[in-house]
């Protein structure tokens, strides 16, 4: 027979009523372009023309977008593969309200058009009171971008040979200077850099010196670094590049630089994420000398990089309110996540004797080394795979031939949902179908 007559008619797929639902969440087009996938299918012979509807009903996403929420259970408080930092529900409430028509470039009172963001400008100065002005990017590499363009294009930018770090999915610092129009200009060695490294090397070309704290490694034994306070003596515009986005001291975090320190210290610019530990939108942070900032505004390279209006909405929230996930994930308390892994542990039927000692991480190449202690349950490791396939996906940590589920970055009220999840691994592991 042939198998173009076994084709089910798009017109008729198209009116089953399993695909009802699916037509009033998405786009018609993106339905039909699914099932002509699946028409093709059939006319290759891998598919049953009997079993189109639910091959496309496979094929599609479950919402108009195709990012699924999902569960971390592993421990790492800034996940990079799973998004870094969860918004607050005060900067979701944001995004909301900044979805449709809003005021980020117009003056109600004026009626005509104001600064772009202002609120979220001067939450961010609220936060770190010695900022002589601030500006939002798009993520930190581009904050250092706009930096290094506006002190240093076509001049030497000076760094230590300690600090030439590598970013994430192969970008590395050096390539990012050289695309601003800088010259890199190496100083110290891989492990000890003195303030006279940097005094030998400044000269009529230097543009600014650059210190990056290398957030995602750290070297240990017989090593030196020069202090901000030290560097802003020499006479030249230092930027200092944080990373995480630590906006003043925090004390679980003494080894992490923050933003109102360095700028005490002698900082011109101060550089940072938005989605690392202030736990806010992926944005770029920079903050530090007035008249710097309103140069790297003004750049023609500002305005490709700057932020929308959902950015701005979700970071102000994120400044002005109440507490993030992650900051009550760093500092959840053993106790409370041991007596919350005892509760998932028997309502599983995994038993207490299922909870252990496990460590936490901050992530998103923050506090290298710091360990978040903490407890997880222990599960068979193939139950690993069946989590993430679940409704809603659960990632947890695989580690010792065991699927750790620790809950840490698991908020309280997601406690049920998790239960149910692992209890419906349990189910199909003992049916058979792993």
């Amino acid at each position: 027979m042939d198998a173009r007559r076994a084709v089910p008619r798009t017109d008729a797929v198209l009116a089953d009523p399993r695909l009802g639902t699916v037509l009033e969440r998405l786009d018609r087009a993106t339905v039909k372009a699914a099932v002509l996938t699946a028409q093709g299918e059939v006319r290759a012979g891998r598919l049953l023309p009997e079993h189109v509807v639910a091959d496309v009903l496979g094929r599609l996403p479950v919402a108009a977008t195709s990012l699924r929420p999902v569960v971390n259970a592993t421990g790492v408080v800034l996940h990079t593969n799973l998004g870094r930092a969860p918004l607050s529900g005060d900067a979701q409430d944001a995004l909301l309200a900044a979805a449709g028509y809003v005021d980020v470039e117009f003056g109600l009172l004026s009626g005509v058009r104001a600064r772009r963001g202002r609120g979220t400008l001067d939450a961010l100065r609220t936060a770190v009171p010695l900022v002589g002005d601030v500006h939002v990017s798009n993520n930190g590499a581009a904050a250092l971008l706009l930096a290094v363009t506006a002190l240093a294009a076509g001049q030497e930018v000076l760094v230590s040979r300690g600090e030439l770090v590598e970013i994430g999915d192969g970008f590395r610092l050096p390539d990012l200077l050289v695309a601003t129009g800088a010259r890199l200009r190496e100083v110290g060695t891989t492990n000890r850099t003195a303030l006279r490294d940097y005094a030998d090397a400044i000269g009529p070309e230097t543009g600014c010196v650059l210190k990056v704290h290398p957030s995602n490694f750290r070297i240990t034994g017989f090593t030196s670094a020069v202090p901000t306070r030290d560097l802003a003596g020499l006479g030249v515009p230092v930027v200092v590049d944080i990373g995480s986005g630590l906006l003043a001291p925090e004390r679980l975090l003494p080894d992490e630089p923050d933003a109102a320190t360095a700028l005490r210290d002698g900082a011109t610019l101060v550089t940072a994420s938005g989605d690392k530990l202030l736990g806010g939108p992926q944005a770029g942070l920079l903050l530090g000398d007035a008249d710097v900032v309103e140069r790297c505004r003004r750049l023609p390279l500002a305005r490709a990089l700057r932020v929308d209006k959902l950015t701005l909405a979700a970071l102000e929230a994120t400044l002005r309110g109440r507490p993030t996930p992650t900051r009550l994930a760093l500092h959840a308390d053993p106790a409370v996540l041991h007596e919350r892994a005892e509760q998932l542990a028997e309502r599983t039927g995994a038993g207490t004797r299922a909870v252990v000692p496990h460590t936490g991480r901050v992530g998103g190449g923050g506090a290298p080394g710091l360990d978040l202690p903490g407890w997880a349950v222990a599960y068979p490791e193939h139950y690993a795979a069946l989590l993430r396939r679940g409704d809603p996906p659960v990632v947890g940590r695989v580690a010792d031939g065991r699927c750790l589920i620790d809950l840490r970055c698991v908020p309280v009220e997601q406690d049920d949902a998790l239960a149910a999840a692992v209890s419906r691994v349990q189910r199909t592991a003992a049916n058979g179908q792993a």
